[in-house]
């Protein structure tokens, strides 16, 4: 998927919550674009809406990376 196909929205990295874990998390459906997996953490692209449902509902501590498009000018495409 190129950059042009990428939804648009914001980079960010999600902790989830202590009791779901990385799995738990993954295994929701939530819509998300996962760019890496890490053992306490997952980047993704998601919509503000997207990163807003998983505040508001707990699901873990989202940290906003920057746009799309910000990121993969910094970081390259994942």
């Amino acid at each position: 998927m190129t950059g042009a196909e990428r939804p648009g929205g914001a980079v960010a990295r999600l902790r989830p919550a202590a009791e779901l874990g990385v799995d738990g998390l993954l295994a929701m459906s939530l819509g998300l674009d996962v760019w890496e997996r890490a053992p306490d953490h997952v980047l993704v692209a998601a919509t503000e809406d997207q990163l807003a449902e998983l505040e508001r509902r707990r699901l873990a501590t989202v940290e906003r990376l920057g746009t799309v498009q910000e990121y993969e000018s910094e970081h390259g495409q994942p």
